[in-house]
């Protein structure tokens, strides 16, 4: 082979690699961040969420309340007197089962009644975080996550067999999808409602939960491209109605 031919097919070969791997790269970028996704400390917001128990449930029970409570290891002793509320849940069964209590966020509708409202999750979730209050109960908590299809995934945060104030964390799964082929590409996640679930030998006759900050930790990275613009549904609207008038 001829020395010229193989130094340019040597450069071809070189720029060949070159884009593999700044194509590479692009794929692999990551913004790795913590968001807040629900505090409660605004009451006019807090409060926006629907509880409800299964069918022992006591009648006027579960009962809900914004009460002045926070994990310490978050706030310390709150010595600058912030408002600093989290959502308590005063439950009550009749008999022992595998009964349960939802927690649901919701929103008002235009009559001012309170439906059920997906939370959206910023990003590509990686995973989900959230405080909660136990008091040593033979108890257990689930979340529900909907991907973009509208199916919902239930992920055990774990057991809710401790005293006082506890980080509990969910990883998200990798079967759970975020994306999608077609563009736009990006499919977030949304969270639907939280879960208490108690043993069926347990005491459930007089309790109290209270949970506070739901965060996540996510992939805030968007690849971005030309004519991304064109990706945006609203935008797409806009200009399909504005032809060539």
């Amino acid at each position: 082979m001829r020395p010229g031919l193989v130094s340019f097919l040597g450069a071809v070969l070189a720029i060949g690699v070159f884009f593999s791997a700044a194509v590479a790269r692009a794929d692999d970028t990551q913004i790795i961040t913590s968001k807040n996704v629900q505090t409660f400390d605004d009451p006019a917001t807090s409060s926006n969420w629907i509880v409800q128990g299964s069918k022992y449930a006591t009648q006027g029970f579960p009962q809900a309340e914004l009460v002045k409570a926070w994990p310490e290891s978050l706030y310390g002793k709150n010595t600058q007197n912030k408002n600093l509320f989290s959502l308590g849940i005063h439950g009550r069964f009749d008999r022992k089962s595998y009964n349960s209590i939802e927690w649901i966020p919701a929103k008002k509708d235009d009559t001012g009644k309170m439906q059920p409202y997906a939370i959206p999750l910023p990003g590509k979730v990686r995973s989900i975080d959230l405080w909660v209050w136990g008091s040593n109960y033979n108890f257990t908590m689930d979340i529900y996550i909907r991907d973009y299809q509208g199916i919902d995934h239930i992920l055990h945060m774990g057991s809710l067999m401790f005293a006082g104030w506890k980080d509990l964390s969910v990883t998200i799964p990798g079967s759970i999808p975020q994306s999608r082929k077609y563009i736009p590409s990006y499919a977030g996640l949304e969270l639907t409602k939280i879960v208490i679930w108690t043993a069926p030998d347990e005491k459930v006759d007089d309790f109290y939960i209270f949970i506070d900050e739901i965060n996540e930790i996510t992939d805030m990275y968007v690849q971005r491209f030309d004519g991304e613009d064109l990706a945006d549904p609203d935008t797409l609207n806009n200009l399909w109605q504005q032809g060539n008038k």
